[in-house]
């Protein structure tokens, strides 16, 4: 974090010192919510929480080090004196603002480049397959896991330096105005749509709405940034209509379509002066043994076609990957060089397709951070593929493991239960529904066709854990896949730890 005095972030909050005294001279160069994350001279933030309250750990954070409190109400330390602080009406405001300020002065002392990246599935990958890309240009930040929210981007923001470079945002919603209220915050230069799927449409009230969520940020790229969006995607190309700013497209598609089959989208932002859109696309696209992505990665601006084979797991990956990609050539990276760093790079973050291999011959894929029924779907797509026979290699038995998607509203139902038939007309071996809220995919796999014991419903993670125990043989390969609260993301790391994991 930039240094800042309380004096500095009184002023920038609207916030009312208490504890310090008009002459002191009291510098943060921390700020975090976690009151074990402190050290000398950091702030501490107090932030009101549904669980618990920040302002419960301010003692505790002054121990380990924190010199300065963001509170919204008075508080003294067990002698009856006054803990330093900044207090506000709003903490989590406050939070934005500083964050705003600081990418201002941030702006103000080097040439900074912000990226914003929303979409209903796929953000944190991406995120950190471009962090990779940049990071050998320069000083970036990007968030911890999925810090997406009104408290996680001021957070990463808070991590940058006035030398930063580049700052890698991740943008989520909750609600209508998340995502331009985190882009008033930022600022991108760069906003990147990757796509818009079912998830959360109970909240948000179907996916037409969630597309507008989506939108905002490409409503916030002034004219002069870049705007990166999923040609594959009709909601998200259907954009193109709004934006100020110049597009380049990613795509699975061998080629641009000609200028006579341009979206209604498209020619708007032509009939606006815009440049032709450029394109990334994945050419020749398979995937390989271990169900890593190859491809020939093409650049239409230049024309340059570069052989790539991803470290991940998973056909459904190359949109991230073109999308990093994108962004990164439009943050002035050579394309020689964003394939050569695509290239192997695997896995950052946890619970994303991640794979173990037992020592005993039990493969585990553990992608049960969050799940929605596109991404379900290419998970199992994936696990079908891999445990196919082929080049010399025998067949493996597909075991998967599928908890309740959540959020999806009066949708829930009927999309579990086509998952259920996915998962017949895919012929996974064996499947392990778990949880109440799970319970429509079990329905839809034995009304599909499935039978005898291919199928299984556990109320609980405790009785799947017992049936893994006792089932699970050498050779197979096991997807857990799951929103995150279901808990089989916990689940599968015990499972992996057992019998000796490698």
């Amino acid at each position: 974090m930039i240094e800042l005095s309380a004096h500095d972030i009184a002023e920038i909050t609207s916030g009312t010192l208490r504890g310090v005294t008009a002459d002191t001279s009291l510098l943060v160069t921390h700020a975090d919510t976690d009151s074990r994350a402190m050290r000398a001279d950091a702030l501490f933030i107090a932030k009101p929480g549904e669980h618990t309250d920040g302002h419960h750990f301010i003692d505790a954070a002054i121990d380990a080090g924190a010199s300065l409190v963001l509170a919204e109400r008075p508080t003294d330390d067990p002698s009856g004196t006054a803990h330093p602080a900044v207090l506000v009406d709003d903490v989590v405001a406050a939070m934005g603002r500083l964050a705003a300020a600081i990418l201002v002065r941030i702006r103000a002392h080097s040439p900074t480049t912000v990226i914003g990246i929303t979409g209903s599935a796929g953000k944190t990958t991406t995120k950190d397959l471009l962090r990779a890309l940049l990071e050998p240009e320069g000083p970036t930040v990007a968030p911890q896991g999925s810090y997406n929210s009104e408290v996680g981007v001021p957070l990463t923001i808070f991590t940058a330096e006035l030398d930063t470079r580049y700052v890698v945002v991740e943008m989520g919603a909750d609600a209508p105005g998340n995502i331009r209220d985190l882009a008033e915050m930022v600022r991108p230069d760069i906003g990147a749509v990757l796509m818009v799927g079912s998830a959360h449409a109970g909240k948000f009230g179907g996916a037409d709405k969630i597309a507008a969520v989506k939108q905002e940020l490409v409503e916030a790229i002034p004219a002069q940034g870049h705007v990166v969006l999923n040609r594959d995607d009709a909601q998200v190309s259907a954009m193109a209509a709004v934006a100020q700013a110049p597009i380049t497209w990613f795509s699975s598609t061998e080629d641009s379509p000609p200028a006579g089959d341009l979206s209604e989208a498209e020619h708007s932002s032509r009939s606006r002066g815009q440049a032709a859109p450029d394109q990334l696309g994945a050419l020749a696209l398979s995937l390989d043994e271990d169900g890593h992505p190859r491809f020939t990665l093409r650049f239409s601006e230049s024309g340059e076609e570069f052989a790539v084979v991803s470290g991940l797991t998973g056909g459904h990956h190359i949109s991230n990957l073109l999308a990093a990609a994108a962004c990164a050539q439009r943050a002035g990276l050579a394309p020689a060089d964003i394939a050569a760093r695509l290239n192997g790079l695997g896995p950052v973050s946890r619970w994303r397709m991640e794979r173990t291999e037992r020592a005993d011959g039990v493969t585990l894929i553990n992608d049960a951070y969050n799940a929605n029924p596109e991404s379900m779907r290419e998970a199992l797509r994936t696990l079908a593929m891999i445990t196919r026979p082929g080049d010399g290699r025998p067949a493996r038995r597909s075991v998967a493991v599928l908890g309740a998607m959540l959020e999806l509203g009066d949708v829930s139902i009927p999309k579990h239960t086509q998952l259920g038939e996915t998962v017949v007309r895919l012929n996974i071996d064996k499947t392990l529904v778990v949880g109440d809220l799970a319970y429509p995919l079990y329905r839809g796999a034995i009304a599909e066709g499935s039978w005898g014991s291919e199928v299984q419903w556990v109320a609980t993670v405790e009785e799947a854990e017992a049936y893994l125990d006792a089932e699970l043989m050498p050779g197979d390969v096991v997807l857990f896949k799951s929103s995150n609260s279901a808990g089989l993301r916990l689940l599968g790391e015990r499972i992996a730890a057992k019998e000796g994991a490698l």
